[in-house]
Parts: structure tokens; sequence; C-alpha cells
């Protein structure tokens, strides 16, 4: 029987094609590879010169969270940014065509992965964009390689997860671990993740479900061990100054990462740090309402690199 999630991804991968984007696959050490799509440009500049007038486009860097691997997470934003930005869009370890023999599962090894693979893309300076675990990742690349990252965009995440967070909102939500909220085994429990990460209730046939869940969960071990390498001891927790500035861009009904965590990162965070949040949407505020996420998205680039705002 044909998987339905399985056979929509040609369409996504013809979509992206259309908005400028292109799969690559880098080494980026010797046992690493990391799964990117990037514009094309990016391809063909070594097989053909570049016009005199060609603009070099501010790079844009899209961090996916936990439940699907980038273009699925990304796939309303990316065609509203390719017009004014180069866009890279990676799976992180573990996701998608992404795999490593380390046994490093830390945000940090993330990180410094995702660092390596964009210069060896000959990528120098980049805003990034983290969605959930993607956000902890981008706030390690931040902190690690300033030089590089210009700006943070961040929803839906936390700096890091604490015991004390991981035991106080999980309890909340009424799960006992991450892997049970964000690894689901069942049909079930799928409904029961997006029903806590959506604003407004989405009914899917229980066929798309077992679909989605073949498709999107995979390498179960690896992914349960990067929840875990999460977590990060109350008495450990420092609060890195940052030199750029962050965005924190926020479903106002988020469930699983709630405002009011999103408005005490802002003032930890400091001066450099902003807040928007966006009405009626959950934790999956970019999918629910990409329309309102884009032009909040684009609004916030536009003032780092004094672009015209797209209309």
């Amino acid at each position: 029987m044909v998987n339905l999630v399985a056979a929509q991804k040609p369409l996504l991968h013809g979509l992206m094609k259309m908005a400028g984007i292109r799969p690559q696959t880098v080494e980026v050490e010797p046992g690493t590879v990391m799964h990117l799509w990037v514009p094309k440009e990016t391809l063909n500049k070594h097989k053909a010169k570049a016009k005199p007038e060609a603009k070099i486009k501010p790079a844009v860097v899209l961090v996916h969270g936990f439940a699907a691997e980038g273009i699925v997470t990304w796939q309303f934003q990316v065609g509203a940014l390719t017009k004014k930005y180069s866009v890279y869009v990676p799976d992180l370890l573990f996701f998608g065509d992404s795999t490593t023999d380390n046994a490093d599962r830390s945000p940090t090894f993330q990180a410094n992965c995702l660092y390596k693979a964009l210069k060896k893309l000959g990528v120098e300076k980049c805003t990034l964009v983290g969605f959930s675990y993607g956000g902890m990742v981008a706030f390690k690349m931040a902190e690690l390689y300033p030089d590089m990252v210009e700006a943070t965009v961040v929803s839906g995440s936390i700096l890091a997860m604490t015991e004390s967070i991981r035991e106080e909102e999980l309890g909340r939500m009424g799960f006992k671990s991450s892997s049970e909220l964000l690894m689901p085994n069942s049909v079930e429990g799928l409904k029961g993740l997006l029903k806590i990460a959506a604003y407004k209730k989405l009914w899917f046939p229980d066929c798309l479900h077992k679909d989605y869940l073949e498709v999107m969960f995979t390498n179960r071990k690896e992914r349960s061990e990067l929840l875990e390498a999460l977590i990060v001891s109350n008495k450990n927790l420092s609060i890195p100054s940052f030199q750029q500035r962050i965005h924190l861009l926020w479903g106002e009904n988020d469930q699983i990462f709630r405002v009011e965590l999103a408005e005490n990162m802002k003032e930890q965070l400091g001066e450099r740090a902003t807040y928007e949040g966006i009405k009626k949407a959950g934790h999956l505020v970019h999918l629910e309402r990409p329309c309102a996420y884009n032009r909040c998205l684009k609004q916030f680039l536009a003032s780092v690199y004094s672009v015209e705002v797209q209309k």
C-alpha cells in the first residue's frame, strides 16, 4: 500500500526546486555527513562565472525541530524568502539523510557540524532561524560562532532544557519523558502531540498518522539520545552573553514552551533580545499562521540587512 506521506515528497521537492534551492550532501568530517537544501547559485558558482551585476544575497539558515526534517518544517517559509535571501535548509544529524558515527549527541555537536557544513558551502555570514529543538541548536551556534551568526530568530524554544523546566513542563502536559511527547510510536501518541502543538484542532485520517510515523520518526534510538543530551543540570546553567540580535517569534498559544518562558528568556538575554507574539497560533506557529509568521520574519530580516520589506 502506498505511503501517502512518502508519496508527497517528490511534490515537495519540486516546490523547493521551483523556489530555487537544491539538495546537497556535505561530508562534515569522516563518518559524518549533513544533508542540506541550498541555493542553486551555491552549487553553480564553481561551474560558471557569476554575472558581473549579480548581487550577493544575505544567507538565512532555517533549522528544523524534532518532529520533521528541514523542508517539511519550513515548507511555507522557503518560497517567501528566496527572492531576497540565500536560503539554506539543513537536516540535523539523524534527520533526513544526515548521519554520523560519532557518539556525541549534544546540541553543541549539532551546532559544530552545521557550522562546518555551511563553511564548506562558502557561507561566511548568516542569520539563523530555529524552531523548537532547532532553536536550541541555533542558540548554541550563535554562542560558539559569533563571527558567522549575525542574528538569530527563535520560535518555540529555550536556551537550555534544565532539569526543572523538563519536569515542570512535562508534568503540566501529562507526559513522563521528552521521548513520550516528541517520539510517539502510535497513532494516539501522534494525535496527542498534534493536539498540544497546534492551536486549532487538526483532523487527519488514522492512515495518514500511520504513514507520518513511518516516514518521519526514523532513527528512534539516536533521536532519543539527542533528547537526553539536551538535559542540563540546574546548577550548570549559565546564560551566554550573545553579541547578536535575538528575536523571539512566538505563537501566543504555545502549550509546549509557553509565552511566559519566552518573556523570561527575553529578560535574561538583555537589551539585544526582542519578543513578538502571533495571536491564534500554538507551537507550530510557522505552519498554522505562515503568512503572519513570514511577515514578522521578513520585517526582522529587513531590519538586520537594511533591505526593503517584501510586500
